[in-house]
């Protein structure tokens, strides 16, 4: 890894570096978050940390200009969706705020003997947190605010192309009245991870990343037998099966697909129509991927001049393999990469077990719900999917057959700030958000009375 730097990838600029971490400062940051640890979070209450927490979440909203402008430049973000995504974090940050007494209240067990028994909700030390690029603020928010309420530590490592929106964090959570050590950033190389992951004060491990990286990350975790999170990629379905408004489906299907230009783990990338629809469908879903407008901020650049060769070859292996393209022409200006339709995809194609991490949408027909759900399922990802069915039984039917982590029934982008996202296969395991996600790294502390 090299230095951590801010590369407008619309332009190509290099904006500012930052050193990668020495030896010392590793040792510096996990010394701080281990006597956080245990002074600040041991003697302290749920209540006393979730107040900090409500403290972060009105900081979140009244610095999301500054925090939206960062992200612009960093990863390329539209400027609008850059804003809202820091208004999304400040609505996760209350929203674990607000909730977690009762979500970390004692659990009472009834028990055949009757003895008095109950878990308690504490936290275990300091955990690791590995955060990508792609949502900046988010990521970040759904995984460390519910670990400081809970009582655990953070060190924080962010992607290489995001220094500044990692500083920024840090100041805001020291500026929310956590204490130092509570919260730490590292520009730590992959060297130095995995020392961090080996060392005796780390004790669990979140990562949100590609397929590779967390194999890696699991591979030394489960050496040191420490628990790890993983939300890797996705190739999510949406699944067209029957409807009286094609122009919802439609929209929901764009939007699936184009949310942050199409860089989203579980952004609608195969979209599966039923039959009697896929010829409607194909003209109004063509006709809206190709009115998109970089120019009026409906999509952004690439986050990188390496995405964007990675896509394009992607792309041009389907091609070459037989795919069609109904819209978009493979041919980038810069990182900017217009928003593409391909079609004709078999599974021979090395296309149709990947992820495209960018604004391509694979476009499917399929016949029944049996086929919808094969082709679903034979993906190596498990994230998640959308389902249109005007019948709901029929509807939740089909998503029980399908091997993913979340089924959102009627619409895409169904997300909320409190609810529990996470996926099975190759798109890793464990839950983030909602009361699931924040007992993740909690130690579930048996107590139980002698006396009834």
């Amino acid at each position: 890894m090299g230095t951590f730097a801010v590369i407008n990838p619309a332009t190509g600029e290099t904006i500012s570096e930052y050193p990668e971490a020495t030896a010392v400062e590793i040792e510096a940051a996990l010394a701080s978050a281990q006597d956080a640890y245990q002074n600040w979070a041991r003697k302290t209450t749920v209540a006393e940390r979730a107040a900090l927490a409500k403290r972060a979440a009105e900081l979140f909203d009244e610095r999301k200009d500054e925090l939206g402008a960062i992200i612009n430049r960093e990863m390329g973000k539209p400027l609008e969706q850059a804003v809202g995504e820091a208004e999304f974090s400040g609505a996760i940050t209350a929203a674990f705020a607000d909730n977690a007494e009762a979500w970390l209240a004692d659990e009472e067990l009834q028990v055949e003997d009757g003895l008095k028994t109950f878990f308690r909700f504490q936290g275990t030390g300091v955990i690791l947190g590995i955060m990508p690029w792609n949502y900046p603020y988010y990521q970040v928010a759904r995984f460390a605010v519910p670990n400081l309420i809970l009582g655990n530590t953070i060190v924080l490592k962010h992607a290489a192309q995001c220094p500044e929106s990692a500083l920024a964090l840090e100041q805001l959570f020291l500026d929310a009245g956590f204490p130092k050590g509570a919260y730490v950033n590292v520009f730590a190389t992959h060297d130095q991870i995995a020392d961090i992951i080996a060392d005796d004060r780390v004790q669990g491990i979140s990562l949100t990343g590609s397929e590779r990286a967390g194999a890696i990350v699991a591979e030394q975790a489960g050496r040191e037998l420490k628990k790890c999170v993983l939300e890797l990629g996705g190739s999510d379905v949406f699944l067209v099966l029957d409807t009286d408004d094609l122009d919802h489906a439609v929209e929901h299907a764009v939007g699936g697909r184009m949310e942050n230009t199409g860089q989203a783990c579980n952004g609608s990338k195969r979209i599966v129509v039923m039959d009697k629809y896929f010829d409607e469908f194909t003209e109004k879903f063509k006709a809206a991927i190709a009115g998109q407008s970089y120019s009026a901020g409906d999509f952004g650049p690439m986050s990188s001049a390496a995405a964007t060769k990675g896509l394009t070859a992607q792309v041009q292996g389907a091609i070459d393999q037989g795919a069609e393209v109904l819209v978009g022409d493979n041919t980038p200006e810069g990182n900017v990469y217009t928003p593409t339709v391909l079609t004709n995809i078999t599974p021979a194609m090395d296309v149709y077990s990947q992820e495209l991490f960018g604004p391509v949408a694979q476009l499917y027909r399929v016949s029944s719900d049996a086929e919808a759900i094969e082709l679903a399922n034979s993906s190596p990802y498990g994230l998640g999917s959308v389902i249109i069915c005007d019948d709901l039984d029929r509807a939740e039917q089909v998503g029980n057959q399908l091997d993913v982590g979340m089924v959102f029934i009627g619409g895409a982008g169904l997300e909320g700030a409190d609810v529990p996202f996470g996926g099975v296969k190759k798109s890793g395991y464990g839950r983030e958000l909602g009361r699931v996600g924040m007992l993740e790294f909690a130690n579930k502390k048996l107590f139980r009375f002698a006396a009834k």
